[in-house]
């Protein structure tokens, strides 16, 4: 059998077009396109926290040395840690540093979710395409059933609809989803060990008041 032979332009039409509009429908705009941007992550090697780590440990060091307003002049990409370190820098409590780092991390899991539920959601609408494109073929072939050609044609859109659904879904959207799952669980494990050393460094630098001052909280 040829390969020319399982394609078919109506049907592929049909399943890959009706499969994108199906997603970007029931998808916010904003999460269809973080969820083409994700694709790049599946080509990156799993998310690792040591480089950050480090840079946290670099950080401690130059508070210690320069003192806490040092790290303004810091360059930090990665967003957790820069906004973790704006709020040392403040004079903001360990308590409420971590908050921050818990919020941050919160807010990216969403995103995460969100990413991988679109791509969820096109697996989940990709068969439904096909069966729309199998029904679409069957109607063109009961349209002209004394045309031989006609018949021919409708079947084929009929079949191949399905056959491109099933592919569709199995075999490029449902893993890309299972992968940026697998990818964001392993990158929040990661995070949650950056809240330990900032932690740290936001107690040891926060003002501490002298004894009696009025603010002090009271055992």
């Amino acid at each position: 059998m040829q390969v020319a032979t399982l394609y078919d332009p109506v049907a592929l039409a049909v399943v890959v077009g009706g499969t994108l509009i199906a997603t970007i429908l029931r998808t916010p705009l904003r999460d269809v396109v973080r969820g083409i941007c994700a694709l790049v992550v599946l080509r990156r090697r799993r998310f690792s926290a040591e480089p950050l780590l480090r840079q946290v440990a670099a950080l401690s060091r130059i508070a210690q040395r320069h003192g806490v307003h040092a790290l303004d002049r810091t360059v930090i990409t990665d967003p957790d840690i820069a906004l973790a370190v704006v709020a040392i820098v403040d004079g903001s409590t360990a308590v409420e540093v971590e908050a921050i780092i818990r919020a941050s991390r919160g807010n990216r899991i969403e995103r995460h979710i969100a990413v991988a539920e679109m791509w969820a959601a096109a697996a989940e609408a990709a068969p439904a395409m096909g069966m729309v494109g199998t029904l679409i073929g069957l109607a063109r072939m009961f349209a002209d059933m004394e045309n031989t050609a006609a018949i021919g044609a409708g079947m084929a859109v009929a079949l191949l609809a399905t056959l491109y659904g099933a592919l569709l879904a199995n075999f490029i959207l449902a893993p890309i989803a299972a992968r940026l799952r697998a990818a964001g669980r392993a990158e929040a494990l990661e995070r949650v060990r950056l809240d330990a050393p900032l932690v740290a460094l936001a107690e040891r630098e926060t003002p501490r008041l002298p004894h009696g001052h009025p603010l002090q909280s009271v055992a």
